[in-house]
């Protein structure tokens, strides 16, 4: 009991350094941290930790995913193995309906072409070959439809697995990728020699609208804006959020001047919304964005590019600058 009361007060003494709420989830992973039976989940977060990054739930849930959450790849991984046995029935049930449909023609020739000097034994012997075939044949039909019912489980399984898919790589309150996923989706990029740029874009009032006029509008106005990001990056490139009040925007053989020319219309697009509170009629403050863009480098990771760009998004805000370019 003692140890267990030092680790919960580790817990909460975490939770408060970074403030972080005290969800569910964010108490297992630092319970687990301050327990340090995972050491991937501890390097990992001392190394966040000392590259002073942003500790909070976004990048809570990331790691929980990363490290924690081994329930999905076993649903990945049983998905396709019901696949590959549905895949196999199907074949089967094809290759046995041929073979059987050729042997009732096989049959159905032979009491065509029956020998007159045996005539009768012949077709005794050839009507039971012909009852057989019959069964035969019905057996499969039966085997039919035994494999269209596995076919209708697994297409539920499928629609069941594809939302638990979504809910793990999408975030559900702004409906953009989560971090984990842009993380796997660079490091696919760089393997395929694709060079990757970013785009940081950060609500610089969310905090002004969420204290000003309550947590509702500040999720509002976070949906909104993320909204405006999804429009314009739909085609184009990967939207996620990765931080409370912060985008990222993965781009594939993009290059940074068009990058720029996407951050802009994401920017025109939020300057153009405007918002009136349904209480008091008061109009509210525009949103304030800082565009930062950076491009990957060969050592990078996704974790350095996104905090290159967010560096440089700071550096517009500070410059005054519509948006700045990491390098530059």
């Amino acid at each position: 009991m003692a140890i267990a009361q030092e680790k919960m007060t580790k817990v909460c003494i975490f939770l408060e350094r970074f403030s972080l709420p005290p969800t569910p989830l964010n108490y297992q992973v630092i319970y687990t941290y301050t327990s340090q039976v995972n050491n991937k989940l501890n390097t990992a977060l001392d190394r966040a930790i000392s590259a002073n990054d942003n500790i909070d739930s976004v990048l809570i849930e990331q790691l929980y995913s990363e490290f924690l959450n081994t329930g999905h790849t076993t649903q990945v991984s049983m998905i396709q193995n019901v696949d590959g046995v549905i895949n196999s029935l199907s074949n089967n049930a094809q290759n046995t309906e041929k073979q059987i449909i050729r042997f009732a023609g096989q049959v159905s020739e032979c009491v065509h072409t029956l020998d007159e000097k045996n005539i009768e034994q012949s077709r005794q012997a050839l009507k039971v070959l012909n009852n057989q075939t019959a069964e035969l044949l019905n057996q499969h039909k039966l085997f039919k439809q035994e494999l269209s019912k596995a076919k209708q489980l697994h297409q539920r399984t499928q629609k069941q697995l594809t939302q638990l898919r979504k809910q793990h790589i999408v975030d559900t309150q702004t409906g953009l990728y989560k971090r984990h996923y842009l993380t796997q989706q660079a490091q696919t990029w760089s393997n395929q020699q694709k060079s990757i740029c970013a785009i940081a874009i950060q609500i610089d009032n969310l905090d002004h609208f969420t204290h000003n006029y309550g947590d509702i509008i500040g999720e509002v106005i976070l949906n909104k804006v993320a909204k405006q990001v999804q429009k314009y990056v739909f085609q184009s490139g990967l939207p996620g959020r990765t931080a409370k009040d912060q985008f990222t925007v993965l781009l594939a053989n993009i290059d940074p001047e068009t990058a720029n020319v996407i951050a802009e219309k994401v920017r025109n697009g939020v300057e153009k919304l405007r918002f009136v509170s349904s209480k008091t009629g008061v109009k509210l403050p525009s949103i304030d964005l800082s565009l930062g863009i950076a491009q990957h480098q060969h050592e990078d990771d996704f974790n350095k590019l996104a905090k290159k760009a967010s560096h440089a998004a700071f550096k517009a805000r500070s410059l005054g600058l519509s948006s700045y370019t990491a390098g530059q």
